[in-house]
């Protein structure tokens, strides 16, 4: 892979193994100095929460996940990039998202890693539902503004 490596995008209902990823990017290469990596998991502050629910357009979330990781892949000398978002019912505790950057150097991993959560965060096509331990349902989870907020930081 060069500095201009082909990112992998995928959305999947299976949970994913972050060692795995790591080492599919990293197998035999002596030109990667850092991999930084982020796992989103369910959380569960109030006690409340059975499930969380997230439903994506199918293609379309590929789509436009795979066009952000391609412009972290323009702004950032990685030698790899992976963005893995699960979908369907998701226990707190449970993985959601994954994000795998690769560089030569800490800095452009730390950034892109970071670029590629702000808009996973806040803009990418995934809707959330919570389901509550009481049987109810919550209504569709909203972007709070501070996840927008450092999304836009990014903007050029």
């Amino acid at each position: 892979m060069t500095a201009h490596a082909t990112p992998l995008v995928r959305i999947q209902r299976e949970d994913f193994d972050t060692e795995a990823e790591i080492s599919r990017l990293t197998r035999g290469r002596a030109d990667i100095g850092a991999v930084v990596t982020f796992t989103g998991l369910c959380r569960d502050e109030a006690g409340q929460l059975a499930a969380l629910e997230l439903e994506h357009y199918p293609g379309m979330a590929e789509a436009e996940i795979s066009r952000i990781a391609a412009e972290a892949i323009e702004r950032w000398p990685l030698q790899g990039l992976s963005a893995i978002h699960r979908f369907g019912r998701i226990a707190p505790g449970e993985n959601i998202v994954l994000v795998v950057a690769a560089s030569a150097h800490r800095q452009a991993a730390f950034e892109a890693a970071n670029f590629m959560m702000d808009y996973l965060k806040s803009r990418a096509p995934f809707w959330k539902k919570e389901h509550r331990t009481d049987g109810s349902e919550g209504g569709w989870v909203e972007a709070k503004e501070t996840d927008d907020a450092a999304a836009a930081r990014w903007r050029r």
